[in-house]
């Protein structure tokens, strides 16, 4: 009866070799995950910025002037809400030029610190 006498199951050996296979893959795996991630987080940006410039240019096709914030572009229901700054993770943090001659806040841009891929800053979008 010696073959009802084995266990079934993994040895210790065969464990330690699977975990370093799965070790090995998440490696591999993760510096291409972050790298997708932040890609991901500039994509979104450059759409909100894209989205909230062109909400500038429409109220200012319409009313002739500039909102003075964010917030009027809400209230006159140009953007639905403030975006979230995707590197910020912020609605707070985006900066508004502000020119008095041109009647308000004429331009956005991200107030997240730090450079893209190329070497821009996320400031100079």
């Amino acid at each position: 009866m010696l073959t009802s006498a084995l266990r079934r199951g993994f040895t210790l050996i065969e464990l330690i070799v699977v975990m370093a296979i799965v070790a090995m893959l998440v490696t591999l795996a993760m510096p291409r995950y972050f790298t997708h991630l932040d890609r991901s987080k500039e994509t979104v940006l450059k759409a909100d910025l894209a989205t909230m410039r062109d909400a500038l240019d429409k109220f200012h096709g319409d009313h002739g002037r500039y909102p003075e914030s964010l917030e009027e572009l809400v209230k006159r229901r140009y953007i639905r809400a403030i975006p979230v700054d995707p590197l910020t993770e912020s609605a707070t943090t985006w900066v508004s030029l502000n020119d008095p001659a041109r009647g308000g806040l004429y331009e956005v841009k991200s107030g997240a610190p730090g450079e893209d891929a190329s070497g821009v800053r996320y400031a100079d979008w």
